[in-house]
């Protein structure tokens, strides 16, 4: 094997290269069969997706801050050998916490810590590139201070939280902790109509992590009519809803509790529902969504009555709710988001080999010195890789399934296997001891 000192190096720089390009298409991916829109296995994922978040970690019974999460309907080796082989194609997968049925409540430092411990195990056991929180309901909310300073301690608590897993997931893994948000209108650019309770909500969360944050993807779905930053107010389901909602948070606006400060196009992703009934509402047509995209990016007309202050070309891309509504045909045209995702941005549906599905790496993380790797066809060159990109064990397959055998310290290494001299996986591998 021809020697890659910079190797891992190399591969985790391509990953933070990832967290900052664009366009994406994140699609949520529920955790649950649905009659309408049934379980799908992650390996069914529409290829043109480039991230996608599995719904849900949820608190387990009986607590608000204990987050679990298990494949309702994959065996869990599975369900990890199917998210590697998505991670060995360039896309991230991360765990989303809440959802609309989930209360998440921080309501001491012990049920914080416990929250960070429960996360972080949840991302090292699955191999999660990071987290979403899309937390509804009576789970965020405020009573005073300004988006600046919060005086809520579950909000400040959250914020803690969400810090400590950061810096604890790049500390073991040398990769920082992908993080995106999916708040509900009300939380976001309610703000601009009220200050208190669900109303602006968010913005306290968002601007505390905003330089961590890679995406904010608002639901622009069941809301209600809502405020523009030109004062003017508009209705779900239109082109001038999606201008206007996603030009306040490249603008920024004024609340009762401060100004909010605009993010930069490239963390702003325009969320919708995939089809009709995916939804309670704010559902649009692939024609009105790519009226309203080109316009914000300064590449068509205005679509509607809502004047634009800037353009934005670099605008992140779009997420939806949710794949499995994608993917059927009884709803709107199978696969309709995922087409309009391409057509408006040009991105195709080109992914790596099949061959890379078929590897399986376990136990994820490895604690008893002992790594599996399955699926080979045999004379593949297989290596492991330190922080420093130094090999550190390497082996040739003879057979369908290697035992790599080592005695490392605790920390994050880099499994890569090549197969005629062309790469097949490369994978993040976490040692405990």
């Amino acid at each position: 094997m021809r020697p890659r000192s910079s190797a891992l190096l190399s591969a985790f720089s391509l990953t933070i290269s990832l967290y900052s390009q664009g366009p994406d298409l994140v699609g949520y991916w529920h955790n649950w069969n649905d009659g309408n829109a049934p379980y799908l296995e992650l390996s069914q994922v529409d290829p043109r997706y480039t991230i996608v978040e599995v719904s849900f970690a949820v608190p387990a019974a009986g607590s608000t801050s204990d987050m679990v999460f298990a494949p309702a309907e994959t065996a869990p080796a599975t369900f990890i050998a199917d998210l590697a082989a998505l991670q060995a194609q360039g896309k991230k997968v991360i765990i989303s916490i809440g959802g609309a049925n989930a209360t998440v409540h921080l309501d001491s430092d012990a049920e914080r810590d416990q929250f960070v411990s429960s996360m972080l195990g949840i991302l090292d056991t699955y191999g999660f590139d990071g987290i979403d929180i899309d937390l509804e309901g009576a789970s965020v909310a405020i009573s005073g201070g300004t988006i600046a300073n919060p005086t809520d301690a579950r909000i400040i608590r959250l914020i803690d939280a969400v810090n400590s897993i950061a810096d604890q997931y790049e500390a073991t893994n040398g990769v920082p902790m992908m993080l995106t948000m999916a708040p509900e209108t009300a939380y976001v650019q309610g703000g601009m109509s009220a200050y208190g309770g669900i109303w602006g909500a968010y913005l306290p969360i968002i601007d505390a992590l905003r330089s961590r944050l890679d995406i904010l993807q608002v639901q622009l779905y069941n809301s209600g009519s809502m405020y523009g930053i030109d004062g003017g107010i508009y209705t779900q389901g239109t082109a001038d809803f999606i201008v206007s909602q996603t030009e306040a948070l490249l603008q920024g606006f004024t609340t009762n509790g401060g100004y909010f400060a605009p993010l930069p196009p490239e963390k702003v992703a325009i969320g919708l529902p995939a089809c009709p009934n995916a939804a309670g509402g704010g559902y649009v047509s692939p024609a009105v969504l790519e009226q309203a995209v080109d316009y914000l990016r300064g590449s068509g007309p205005q679509p509607g009555t809502y004047q634009r202050v800037a353009t934005y070309p670099t605008l992140r891309g779009l997420m939806t709710w949710s794949i499995n509504w994608d993917a059927v045909s009884t709803c709107a045209a199978a696969d309709e988001y995922a087409q309009a995702f391409e057509d408006i941005f040009g991105i195709g549906t080109a992914v790596q080999d099949a061959p890379l599905a078929s590897v399986t790496v376990w136990p994820v993380p490895v604690d008893a010195g002992v790594l599996h790797v399955g699926g080979l066809q045999g004379g593949e060159d297989l290596e492991l890789l330190d922080a420093m990109g130094r090999v550190v064990v390497a082996e040739r397959a003879s057979s369908d399934r290697v035992e790599l055998a080592f005695d490392l310290p605790t920390g994050a290494y880099v499994l890569r296997v090549e197969r005629d001299g062309a790469p097949v996986l490369s994978r993040r591998v976490v040692v405990v001891r």
